[in-house]
């Protein structure tokens, strides 16, 4: 297992990788300040090993469940020889992960246009799924 992988599993590199992607975000696709509340960078959460998730609520937890199943799946999809095989195949396991929130969305969700995104997303993405295995059967050698 590599050294990233390591740290996100043991929980320590979250917040900062979090933090990294809202401050490298473009100007056109910054992260709304709403958010980037505090308590969402507290240091109260620990990943797989000692599963520590403080106080938060099922919602937050089922999110946290299915980052920890993204990324390790981008991550292996990403290590591909071929430059572009690997982009599509990180790109499946990032829609993977997207189609897992929208469904916790759904599930927890109440607000009816969150939820309308949250299924037109997972239509979208099963549909951009099937587009890139399709291409990764193809491509890939």
């Amino acid at each position: 297992m590599n050294s990233l992988l390591k740290l996100i599993v043991a929980g320590t590199a979250i917040p900062a990788i979090l933090l990294a992607a809202t401050e490298t975000a473009s100007a056109q696709m910054a992260m709304p300040d709403a958010c980037k509340s505090a308590s969402s960078m507290s240091g109260d959460m620990k990943m797989p090993g000692g599963m520590q998730t403080g106080e938060m609520a099922d919602h937050q937890k089922a999110m946290m469940e299915s980052m920890q199943k993204m990324h390790p799946a981008m991550m292996q999809g990403m290590m591909a020889k071929d430059p572009d095989v690997a982009f599509v195949c990180g790109m499946i396991g990032h829609h993977m992960g997207a189609i897992s929130m929208s469904e916790v969305e759904l599930k927890y969700g109440d607000d009816e246009q969150a939820k309308s995104m949250a299924q037109k997303i997972i239509d979208a993405q099963k549909k951009e799924i099937e587009g890139m295995s399709a291409w990764v059967k193809e491509h890939a050698k």
